[in-house]
């Protein structure tokens, strides 16, 4: 038997099937939807129609539970959705990929659980928008890394941190390409100042630009950010790089040494921004003591 077919032949035979959510996800409580009707059976058949069984699993328990029923009431399958994507049986030796994945959704939101679609669009958005900003990031990469790039994306998936060894290829690299080093740390702010901006929860590749920045000497991070070139986009990665938690190694006493004129600068950088984050911090390390 084909096992993509295999879950429709079961279905074919089912008279009422039980959704229920796993871990919250619907908050409605328990469904039963009476199969017998042709049109509805029908309509469920379509919306869990298999596309393929890659060899894969998800590592979470999944979102729903579809539990099939005969016309005598005896069980004929439990049935998972992940992530409005895939399907686990204990009948497949992976979990199975659904033909669309947004029609089986869809069929839950027309049966009282809105739930796992809110779930899906929310992902989906949060994931555009992640894609959005590794572009960006990547965009703002500094001529001369070309060959690293999937190395340096792949500490997200790893979760792991930049080996010495990348690190001192990447230095090695900058110095090279940018032999001025005002140029030099003007290129790595740019960088860092890219994608998400965020000091927590942000894709682990960001480190990247804020490691190299962190070996960077005081000095030349204030004549780069002093020299003309210097733009808004140069003042958003030194907020970050000087704001961020342990980003260097003298991190007090090197803000502490910024020129007047300079933190005054970096702080409405930081009130313009419009993020609580960014203001909160930014008051914080640049704003002088109260009176």
């Amino acid at each position: 038997m084909d096992g993509t077919t295999a879950l429709d032949n079961v279905l074919r035979q089912a008279h009422m099937v039980q959704v229920s959510p796993v871990n919250g996800v619907g908050a409605v409580g328990d469904i039963r939807v009476d199969l017998s009707d042709r049109a509805e059976s029908a309509q469920l058949r379509t919306a869990m129609a298999v596309e393929s069984l890659p060899g894969s699993f998800c590592m979470c328990l999944g979102d729903v539970r579809f539990e099939v029923f005969d016309r005598d009431g005896g069980r004929l399958a439990v049935v998972f959705l992940h992530h409005g994507a895939t399907l686990r049986w204990d009948q497949w030796e992976s979990d199975a990929v659904l033909a669309d994945g947004r029609l089986l959704l869809a069929w839950l939101e027309r049966h009282g659980m809105p739930g796992p679609m809110r779930q899906f669009e929310a992902d989906r958005q949060r994931a555009e928008g992640g894609a959005e900003e590794t572009r960006n990031w990547l965009a703002a990469m500094p001529a001369g890394l070309e060959g690293l790039t999937d190395r340096i994306l792949g500490l997200s998936h790893t979760g792991g941190s930049p080996s010495p060894e990348l690190l001192t290829e990447l230095t090695d690299r900058m110095q090279r390409a940018f032999p001025d080093p005002v140029e030099r740390v003007l290129a790595l702010l740019d960088w860092y100042g890219s994608g998400s901006g965020r000091y927590s929860g942000y894709p682990l590749h960001e480190d990247v630009p804020g490691e190299l920045l962190g070996r960077v000497p005081m000095a030349d991070l204030v004549a780069a950010l002093a020299d003309p070139q210097a733009e808004e986009r140069h003042d958003a990665g030194a907020v970050r790089h000087l704001t961020g938690w342990k980003t260097r190694p003298r991190q007090k006493r090197d803000v502490a040494r910024l020129p007047e004129p300079l933190r005054a600068r970096l702080l409405a950088h930081a009130r313009r921004s419009g993020d609580p984050s960014h203001q909160g911090r930014a008051e914080r390390w640049f704003a002088p003591p109260p009176v």
